[in-house]
């Protein structure tokens, strides 16, 4: 420090702090050899304190407002200094200015997923982040727990520390709450609430008050979202034999009634037996190359019917189905059909089963 600097802050009897930074936690006053005027004054702003250091030790915290310094309103100090006549000359104390704000939307994140055990989906990896709000609100012992002697000290220098504290606990909180990942959506407040109960004392202990704390999301890994939407897409389609056969009897219903003439209604009926040949592949099972004669059907048991038409083979179908397209004019009397125990196709006709649906479903009209 030059000599006119020194000179200059002999004449000073003002303390205070403008800050002019965003993050500032606490800022050293700067005077030279740490010497302070009798009488000075202090001036400490809103979401401010001001911590003395006498000799390595806290002496007092002033709040908000206009403060004289002299024995009367520094007993601390006096008792620490042991002066007999007051602060007739000037006396050596450190002043360190506490930003008491709250300081809003910092960031807490998982770097590395978190492991739990989902009962439905069992091992998964899920990862969160969100926001926290803090302040000072015990400038002394943060000062003695956190800041020591650093001249300026930022929010950067202690924010690394309270987030690895704020996952640490979070990975907990989630690994003990046994909530199925599909419902962690619906429990974010619920957690964010927790976390706040579980971690706030900790922060406490540092001088540190968390005001919020909020769990903004909880996320699986992108291959299991993935899977998730697959199988939301198979929830809202829901039964495929059921809708496989849904799209093959509108095909075939969409096909008799078509005005467009025999070509294109055997179009429409392709398509329609070719969705039911590609059901009846699924939901049928294979049989053996060498099973080439099926035995009778036992007793009770409903027999399956296939068709065929325009060189395509659908079923199986059972006999209130057959019956149905016979009604529709889907299927005619010299519509091939074959079931099991057949030795070769049939026409529909000859098949006895269905003589009374014959009888009652009137010949087509005409041309």
């Amino acid at each position: 420090m030059s000599l006119w600097e020194q000179a200059k802050a002999e004449l000073i009897d003002i303390i205070e702090w403008t800050d002019e930074s965003s993050d500032t936690l606490v800022w050293r006053f700067p005077r030279f050899d740490n010497e302070i005027k009798n009488d000075a004054q202090l001036i400490v702003r809103q979401a401010q304190a001001a911590v003395f250091v006498h000799q390595g030790k806290i002496a007092d915290v002033f709040g908000a407002g206009l403060h004289r310094l002299h024995t009367g309103n520094l007993p601390v100090l006096s008792t620490l200094a042991g002066w007999k006549y007051g602060f007739d000359s000037p006396f050596k104390s450190e002043v360190y200015f506490v930003n008491t704000r709250n300081f809003t939307n910092l960031k807490w994140g998982t770097r590395n997923p978190i492991m739990v055990s989902d009962p439905e989906f069992g091992p998964v990896r899920l990862r969160s982040y969100g926001t926290y709000v803090l302040r000072v609100n015990e400038p002394a012992r943060f000062i003695k727990e956190i800041v020591g002697t650093n001249g300026h000290f930022t929010l950067d220098e202690v924010t690394d520390q309270l987030r690895n504290l704020i996952i640490a606990r979070f990975g907990d909180l989630l690994g003990e709450s046994k909530i199925p990942v599909l419902s962690l959506a619906g429990n974010y407040n619920e957690f964010s609430t927790l976390l706040t109960r579980k971690i706030a004392p900790e922060f406490a202990e540092y001088g540190l008050e968390l005001t919020k704390l909020l769990v903004e999301n909880i996320s699986l890994p992108a291959e299991v979202e993935q899977a998730l939407d697959k199988r939301s897409s198979m929830g809202i389609v829901g039964n495929l034999d059921n809708f496989l056969k849904f799209q093959s009897a509108n095909a075939l219903q969409a096909a008799a009634e078509n005005p467009g003439g025999t070509a294109s209604a055997g179009i429409g009926m392709g398509m329609g037996f070719a969705m039911a040949n590609q059901l009846g592949a699924m939901a049928a099972p294979q049989p053996k190359p060498q099973e080439a004669v099926h035995p009778p059907p036992l007793p009770g048991q409903a027999t399956k019917y296939f068709v065929g038409k325009d060189g395509k083979k659908a079923g199986p179908f059972d006999e209130p189905a057959i019956a149905g397209y016979i009604r529709k004019g889907a299927i005619t009397r010299q519509t091939l059909m074959w079931k099991e125990g057949m030795a070769d196709w049939e026409p529909m006709e000859r098949f006895s089963e269905f003589e009374a649906v014959l009888k009652s479903t009137p010949p087509p009209l005409p041309e």
